[in-house]
């Protein structure tokens, strides 16, 4: 099955070229259909460096917004775009490891059937410093307490699923932190298998713990009112 690589990238300029050739170079021809970075009007020469690449690999696609919209924005304008059914993402920023798709790929069921229709990463030794990964390991706890999605790592950039089934879900400019809890709010199944975490080779992270404590425990009622309100009373055809 091949599927569409989306990377949101927003001033990843000394990360970006490194992480585009090593996709190409450890994914399987059979299974990278396209690889589409969504440039997020990066101030820096992140949509240089890209377009730089653009000859040497034929099935890279670089989409660049005109405003900045942030990361959720720039993964749904990559899906809306794939001409695959299947989507993997990975960050921009490498610390997401391309060697991990293909067997995240390998658990991936069919959107209908009671397979996992999405496949996550689990960051089992994060390089982070430890102020990130002790505020991650409390939000994900309140997250699990107040979603019940049984989600062990809904931050980490590395997951694959169908296409379909992610232009069913409601957009916000947060959702990519929570397409496990909403995946299953539609009936669909999700999976989680560990993958590798690297330290960010250059520049700084887009977020800071207290910007998203405060974004997020507003996302958190917002994502919590929508589970209670969608209803997936599943389907047969006859």
């Amino acid at each position: 099955m091949k599927f569409s690589l989306v990377i949101p990238a927003y001033n990843e300029e000394g990360n970006i070229t490194k992480l585009v050739e090593e996709c190409f170079k450890v994914i399987p021809n059979a299974q990278l259909g396209e690889l589409i970075v969504v440039d997020d009007c990066s101030t820096d020469s992140t949509f240089e460096n890209i377009s730089e690449l653009k000859p040497s690999y034929k099935n890279l696609r670089i989409i660049r917004h005109i405003s900045n919209a942030g990361q959720s924005a720039a993964l749904r304008t990559g899906i809306i775009a794939a001409n695959f059914d299947i989507i993997a993402q990975l960050d921009g920023d490498g610390q997401n490891d391309p060697a991990d798709l293909p067997k995240l790929l390998a658990r991936l069921g069919k959107p209908e059937e009671k397979d996992p229709a999405l496949v996550g990463g689990i960051r089992t030794k994060r390089k982070d410093t430890g102020s990130k990964r002790w505020a991650s390991k409390v939000a994900n706890k309140v997250r699990d307490w107040a979603l019940q999605d049984n989600c062990p790592d809904t931050g980490c950039g590395t997951k694959i699923y169908w296409r379909e089934a992610f232009l069913k879900l409601p957009f916000f400019t947060s959702i990519h932190r929570y397409l496990p809890a909403l995946f299953q709010a539609y009936g669909y199944k999700c999976e989680y298998v560990p993958v590798n975490d690297r330290p960010r080779m250059s520049g700084v992270s887009k977020y800071n713990n207290l910007g998203r404590a405060l974004i997020g425990l507003w996302d958190l009622l917002g994502v919590r009112w929508l589970r209670k309100r969608i209803k997936s009373p599943g389907t047969k055809e006859f």
